[in-house]
């Protein structure tokens, strides 16, 4: 908090924003963030990116089937039914991956407070279901955490941007475009207190999909140019994903 107001720490490259993604390195090393994805593309197989997608999920729900096929990295089947990821000969739970992402955070926020960071308050689609949000709780206690609370993303950004503050009862639509899911929460205010009435999404729309949409194109278009088939070239897909997203986060400011 400062000055009343409350301010987002940046992480050690000076981003408010880490990229949820963790790479396993040959000699045994992790990287966390954008350090993480920049070596993804000569090591797709070993960076584990969209694991919101699979926390909380057994391995033969249809959303884990179709995340098999468009993710680089291995999901096998754990004996209890859950999805593991393989890394190597280990095999490493969502949870696991999420924690070493939470960890991260933790690390650099005590950094900047000068102070231990104990206790947290995490976010979740309004979608997750009581196993989701469970496996949530799990990830930030492996990452050393007293998981205080798990709210949902459309109310904390209700929050965020003040409605608590107004007066009255109010019905509010908050929606939410990520990285992995396009969602909308339909939420009723009453006397401080947020319900969230209804929530809808898709969970395969999101900004991943924008950039493998792109790829794909990409990839029929260079098919189409030279008759070069690249579909199985991981590090060529991995290469073109970077210029997809590139090329998506300069339509922000460009007009073309």
């Amino acid at each position: 908090m400062e000055g009343g107001s409350p301010q987002v720490l940046a992480n050690r490259e000076g981003s408010r924003t880490t990229a949820s993604i963790v790479g396993f390195t040959a000699d045994g090393g992790r990287l966390v963030g954008q350090i993480a994805k920049r070596q993804a593309i000569v090591n797709p197989q070993n960076t584990v990116f969209a694991v919101k997608r699979l926390i909380g999920r057994k391995f033969n729900e249809p959303e884990i089937q179709l995340a098999r096929e468009l993710l680089p990295y291995p999901l096998v089947a754990a004996e209890n039914g859950d999805v593991k990821i393989a890394i190597g000969n280990r095999q490493f739970s969502p949870e696991e991956i999420s924690a070493l992402i939470i960890r991260e955070i933790k690390s650099f926020a005590e950094e900047a407070l000068g102070e231990e960071v104990r206790e947290a308050i995490i976010t979740v689609p309004a979608h997750f279901n009581d196993s989701q949000r469970q496996a949530t709780r799990d990830a930030g206690q492996l990452a050393g955490l007293e998981v205080q609370r798990i709210i949902t993303e459309p109310t904390a950004a209700a929050l965020a941007y003040g409605l608590d503050r107004r007066t009255g009862n109010q019905t509010v639509a908050v929606y939410d475009l990520g990285g992995g899911t396009f969602d909308i929460s339909i939420l009723a205010f009453s006397e401080g207190v947020f319900e969230v009435r209804s929530t809808a999404g898709e969970p395969h729309l999101g900004g991943e999909d924008f950039d493998n949409r792109i790829m794909e194109w990409l990839v029929s278009e260079f098919e189409g140019e030279s008759g070069i088939e690249l579909k199985n070239d991981r590090m060529a897909l991995q290469r073109l994903k970077e210029a997809a997203e590139r090329a998506k986060c300069e339509l922000s400011v460009e007009a073309e």
